[in-house]
């Protein structure tokens, strides 16, 4: 190194500079500035949730680069078509009327719930009067039975008893009336020999066959007027019209009973004790021959014990009622009808007048 030669400088960079993070200076203003600038480079600051804090700005958004406005302050324009808003829209074409303000329907209906009574004076509904009578419920309908009603022999007989103590003339004279109608028949035709087959004979066998139905079918017509509360006259026992059905079907009794007595004997007895109401569901029910004779068979079958123990009681007191030269029988025979016809009346519950 020549003594003219002078080293050259040394040029020293402030570490401000260098370091950008200045370190050397800790303390007053400028060390705090330093440290907030350095907490902002290392940690920058995170921006507000637009979820929670409702700081979310539409413009800062990376996909709303064209600055469209802020869909919540209603600035998007209408879509196309310009519907009208919800709760707006314009009338329907044709004079429609508005919903709930329909026009009242073509004649004078009366309103809902305000129709007027049918015509009669009919009873309003659940206030119909009781029955006329009384009369127990149960078995209206023609061949048709309920739960068959506990039957009282003991009560059938004193009924029998007492309606024909309260009209006992008649009964007396219809029954010695018809007694002199089958004596005058058979003496009219019973002095021909009937081992001989004649025409007078059969024409007198079919004359007193017939006289003998309708004297016994008149006694039924009589004893439902007593069970029905009217007291009979003397023409009243003839009141029925269908004398057809009548006959027929106490023919078709006649003809099972003798069936029933050639097999065995014993079969005809619960014939006749089976078919023993045919002729009042004839009168009563105005049914049919065959249908009368099923129902009677079906009334009696579901009361039985009851009803033979009727049966036996009745047939007794006609017994007793013929020992006396049979002037019983003019008290016993409307007695034996009435209380039978009771039992009837009972057994398919149809009631009875007091």
């Amino acid at each position: 190194m020549t003594p003219s030669a002078r080293p050259a400088p040394v040029r020293f960079v402030p570490l401000v500079r260098l370091a950008e993070v200045p370190v050397i200076v800790q303390f007053g203003r400028v060390g705090r500035s330093v440290r907030s600038r350095q907490r902002d480079w290392l940690h920058p600051p995170l921006e507000k949730d637009p979820m929670t804090t409702g700081g979310y700005d539409p413009s800062k958004e990376p996909y709303n680069q064209g600055g469209e406005p802020d869909p919540q302050q209603g600035g998007y324009p209408p879509p196309p078509g310009s519907y009208p808003p919800p709760g707006n829209y314009p009338p329907p074409q044709g004079n429609y009327p508005p919903a709930g303000g329909y026009p009242p329907p073509q004649g004078n209906y009366p309103p809902p719930g305000g129709y007027p009574p049918p015509p009669g004076n009919y009873p309003p509904q659940g206030g119909y009067p009781p029955p006329p009578g009384n009369y127990p419920s149960g078995g209206s309908q023609y061949g048709g039975f309920g739960a068959p009603t506990q039957l009282n022999v003991g009560e059938a007989i004193g009924y029998g008893w007492k309606k024909f103590s309260q009209n006992a003339g008649v009964w007396i004279a219809f029954v010695v009336a018809a007694a002199l109608i089958q004596f005058v028949i058979n003496v009219i035709f019973g002095g021909f020999d009937t081992n001989e087959l004649s025409a007078l004979s059969i024409i007198g066998a079919i004359v007193s066959v017939f006289v003998s139905i309708l004297i016994q079918a008149a006694y039924v017509r009589g004893a439902l007027h007593e069970t029905d509360g009217n007291r009979p006259s003397f023409g009243s026992f003839f009141q029925f019209e269908n004398i057809g059905a009548v006959v027929v079907a106490s023919l078709l009794v006649s003809l099972m009973t003798v069936v029933g007595f050639i097999l065995l004997i014993i079969p005809g007895f619960i014939v006749i004790f089976l078919t023993w109401w045919t002729l009042q569901f004839v009168i009563d029910r105005n049914e049919q021959p065959v249908d009368a004779i099923k129902s009677s068979f079906r009334a009696i079958s579901s009361n039985v014990g009851p009803l033979l123990l009727l049966a036996l009681a009745l047939v007794g007191i006609n017994i007793l009622g013929a020992i006396p030269c049979g002037l019983g029988l003019l008290v016993t025979i409307p007695l034996t009808i009435i209380a039978s016809t009771y039992a009837y009346r009972v057994t398919t519950g149809r009631g009875v007048a007091p």
